[in-house]
């Protein structure tokens, strides 16, 4: 695992990243080719340690020296042996993380062992997506967003949940500084109930999001949903604290949201999510893949959202992180607010784990 130290922390309204954790994990199978995946680990900061030591304990007892059939079996086989051990020890979600990255990093291995690109191994038709700038900070947002546009961006997502008057301060400032041709969204992290996410859809009406993303606490009832997109003209995004199939065919039935965000490195990996990512545009809902965090957990979204289609963009974390950096490559050339993939094996890196040695934890 690996930690960067950075200059600005990460804000959002339920807590503060002073630094960004990866834990990467790195399969090899008995003819010497290897995939890799990430878990999720953000916060809180501690967790990163906690999931490398869940994989070594946990996990890698249960697949080393096996035969493993595909991804999607190991997955399912993965997720029936620890269910009790989720339950007794109240790890759900550290458990599918751990799951998900190792999910990743097999869909990986079987790419490159076919020799194609992982969104083309998975049934993708087209290497290009859409991404936007995410993670922009409330403090002088605009700075950041003029950077990132002059790097090809032209989508730009916003942290609120600071204070109405600093929410719609920053907003104003961001949609001045990037004219009415930039897509504008806005991501509350579950900061309102549902009075005050109403009355904040109000005076954000003026500003032509392209959603709001998280207005309500992810576990609220959908009825509550359903209430503030009926009453409000900005469409709803959520989706990136849901797991598993049922619970997101339950935000689907809903129709409250028009955006649904999985998190693949959250829950489900290529296995879980791209099934997912199928029955969303089948609804015809817009799929946007969620993510923040390392290089491979980036890339990994990006070719799970060329392999699903849909007009949906990538979300890339416009703060600095040389973890993400440093391993997403492919990603770091954006023109008119998209990216092309390769067609290199797999998720088209070679980790150089000599250029992360500074940040290795030990």
């Amino acid at each position: 695992m690996f930690r960067a130290p950075v200059e600005a922390p990460v804000t959002t309204s339920f807590g503060v990243m002073r630094d960004r954790p990866a834990v990467f994990v790195r399969v090899e199978d008995g003819e010497g080719v290897v995939g890799w995946g990430e878990i999720w680990c953000n916060f809180p900061a501690c967790g990163a340690e906690h999931r490398a030591r869940l994989v070594a304990d946990v996990f890698a007892p249960l697949l080393i020296g096996r035969k493993i059939a595909d991804p999607d079996t190991a997955f399912r086989e993965l997720t029936q042996k620890t269910a009790v051990l989720a339950i007794q020890s109240g790890e759900h979600g550290p458990i599918t993380q751990c799951i998900a990255g190792i999910d990743i990093a097999l869909w990986d291995l079987a790419a490159r062992r076919d020799a194609q690109p992982l969104w083309q191994h998975l049934g993708g038709v087209n290497p290009k997506i859409h991404v936007y700038a995410s993670g922009i900070n409330p403090d002088r947002p605009q700075e950041l967003a003029l950077r990132k546009m002059e790097e090809g961006y032209n989508a730009f997502k916003l942290k609120v949940g600071f204070g109405q008057k600093r929410d719609i301060a920053n907003l104003a400032a961001l949609r001045q500084a990037l004219g009415d041709e930039c897509r504008l969204m806005a991501d509350a992290n579950q900061a309102w109930d549902l009075d005050s996410a109403t009355r904040m859809c109000r005076h954000m009406a003026e500003f032509d999001l392209g959603w709001l993303e998280e207005p309500l606490r992810a576990d609220r009832p959908w009825v509550e949903w359903q209430d503030l997109a009926g009453s409000s003209s900005i469409a709803l995004a959520a989706g990136e604290n849901l797991a598993g199939e049922a619970a997101f065919e339950a935000a689907l039935a809903s129709r409250a949201l028009q955006t649904v965000q999985p998190d693949m490195a959250k829950w489900g990996g290529f296995s879980g999510c791209l099934p997912v990512a199928k029955r969303i545009l089948a609804a015809n809902a817009n799929y946007c893949p969620h993510y923040l965090g390392g290089g491979i957990g980036l890339l990994a979204s990006a070719h799970l959202l060329a392999a699903a289609g849909g007009n949906g963009m990538l979300e890339i974390d416009a703060n600095p992180n040389p973890l993400r950096t440093l391993l997403s490559s492919p990603l770091g050339s954006v023109r008119k607010g998209g990216v092309k993939l390769g067609r290199a094996p797999g998720l088209g890196i070679e980790p150089d784990l000599d250029r992360l040695r500074e940040y290795a934890v030990r």
